[in-house]
């Protein structure tokens, strides 16, 4: 799966779908810049496996998916060169994660405040645990969203609700995220793990490349005029009927067998 050993995270193998696993409980997985570079390392090396197909990115312990950015850091910060460059380390992060041709699941255990919550919203989607808490509570430090959340926000939810979030740094629960379209399903926390596992093997049983090129088509026409957006549509399409899994799929649908796909 991956050979790296990390400090601050796990990576685990369950055959086509790998589980990140967030490995700072006594902060509640705040993300310190070893942990930001450790993730990004290791979502490197899983996309190089071409027989990783899926990714759930995932909390330590029933508290926290994670609480936030570390303060300590934050605090130390003694210049405004500094400060930008420290959230551009964590929007490079989850760019990173968005530009992914592997399908990345956040499973939010417990609280994804400030830094946590940008985090799980650069994933394709997000799945909460009942005891889940949301929100972007800089302003209580003096600060605005630095990991993308301003941006993020607007763009998931529209921008009454970013302003919301971030101007009163109100923190929400999972129903309420539910409600918004912050998050795609809510499950009790004993089934969270399970629950993303199921989608990541659903999604892993699929054509990898159409798979990945559905996440091109999604990210790239998002903010694009209609007409453009159906355009980026069709050349993907077109370019998957001229794939070997194309042929793949079509013959085991008409022949009424499972596919066997060859990511060619």
């Amino acid at each position: 799966m991956t050979s790296t050993q990390f400090a601050n995270i796990t990576v685990d193998g369950d055959g086509a779908v790998a589980v990140i696993t967030l490995n700072r409980p006594s902060v509640l997985n705040a993300l310190n810049a070893q942990l930001l570079g450790e993730l990004s390392l290791a979502l490197f090396e899983l996309e190089r496996h071409a027989d990783v197909r899926a990714i759930v990115l995932t909390g330590s312990g029933e508290k926290a998916f994670a609480a936030g950015a570390d303060i300590g850091e934050l605090n130390a910060l003694a210049s405004a060169v500094e400060g930008a460059d420290k959230a551009r380390t964590g929007q490079a992060l989850t760019l990173q994660i968005e530009k992914m041709r592997t399908p990345v699941i956040a499973a939010i255990n417990g609280f994804a405040l400030g830094g946590g919550c940008e985090l799980a919203m650069a994933c394709d989607f997000r799945i909460a645990s009942e005891n889940a808490k949301f929100g972007q509570p800089e302003v209580n430090l003096g600060l605005i969203p630095g990991y993308g959340g301003s941006q993020r926000t607007t763009r998931l939810l529209g921008r009454g609700a970013a302003m919301y979030l971030c101007l009163t740094g109100e923190i929400i629960d999972a129903n309420e995220a539910l409600r918004i379209g912050l998050v795609q399903k809510v499950v009790p926390l004993a089934d969270l793990l399970g629950e993303a596992k199921r989608l990541a093997n659903v999604i892993a049983a699929k054509a990898p490349l159409a798979i990945a090129s559905c996440k091109r088509a999604i990210a790239n026409g998002e903010h694009l005029p209609l007409a453009e957006a159906l355009e980026i549509e069709a050349l993907e399409f077109g370019t998957l009927t001229n794939t070997a899994d194309f042929k793949e799929g079509t013959s085991a649908f008409l022949e009424k067998r499972k596919p066997t796909w060859k990511n060619v």
